[in-house]
């Protein structure tokens, strides 16, 4: 009887992945609002270009608010650093403007995401996450160059093939300050030692104490449910997934 029930509950697992996975519904799972450190580096982790304003040193505009589009990435797909790399050269108008003032501010936003558009919540609007980092660029070299090439090169490939002949270097954005909208109530600060301090998400690879994995839509938690369906009769029951995808505000998915 256990033999025949075995595969009933393999196929019911299975259908019940598929209708939850991130290629079945958003595969955000934003933090709550009120940690708001965390949102940053959400955001800046999600994210895969950014504007970046500098002032322009070019006519006729000279000394004015100049915004421009950068890929950009903070490192590879689940190894956030917080800190956004890009790939320049010296050829690019606003590269220009930092060789003049380093200063610049960054905005990024989950609008260019899936997550907004399935919430149909406006990018203007505050529950559309954005921040705003206030910094400077600065190039860099060495084993950090290494990490830059790394964060940038696998999440934007086409990197790889660009003209050799434009001197391209690595650079990375000094955060003074980080401004935060994902909520109502207006702006959000953090500061640069908290936000480094934060991580955006929950370790959803590692396992709880309980033994339980923390992220239910993961390549290891299938792996896990999986071995106990196949466990002897006795050997080990399946435990209930403890109560941690409580909703924590209507208008977002599940919290870690």
């Amino acid at each position: 009887m256990i033999a025949l029930w075995r595969p009933l509950c393999v196929l019911v697992l299975g259908l019940f992945l598929v209708s939850f996975s991130p290629c079945g519904s958003s595969r955000f799972r934003i933090p709550p609002h009120d940690e708001v450190a965390r949102v940053a580096r959400f955001v800046a982790h999600e994210v895969d270009w950014a504007s970046m304003a500098t002032i322009s040193t070019h006519k006729p505009v000279v000394g004015q608010p100049f915004s421009n589009v950068f890929s950009v990435s903070d490192g590879p797909r689940g190894s956030s650093s917080g800190v956004p790399y890009m790939y320049l050269t010296r050829m690019e108008i606003s590269v220009q403007d930092l060789e003049v003032s380093p200063v610049a501010s960054l905005s990024m936003s989950l609008a260019q995401t899936d997550y907004c558009r399935q919430q149909s919540f406006d990018p203007q609007s505050p529950l559309c996450a954005h921040i705003i980092l206030s910094g400077s660029m600065q190039e860099v070299n060495g084993t950090e160059a290494e990490f830059a090439k790394k964060a940038l090169f696998s999440r934007h490939p086409e990197m790889i093939d660009w003209p050799s002949d434009h001197n391209w270097f690595f650079a990375k954005f000094n955060i003074t300050q980080v401004w935060v909208l994902d909520y109502f109530g207006g702006v959000k600060t953090v500061t640069p030692d908290d936000y480094f301090q934060a991580t955006p998400y929950r370790n959803f690879q590692k396992q709880s104490a309980r033994g339980f994995p923390r992220d239910p839509w993961s390549p290891s938690a299938t792996s896990w449910w999986l071995s106990l369906l196949y466990k002897a009769p006795g050997q080990s029951k399946i435990r209930r997934y403890p109560q941690q995808a409580s909703v924590y505000r209507p208008h977002t998915s599940y919290r870690p």
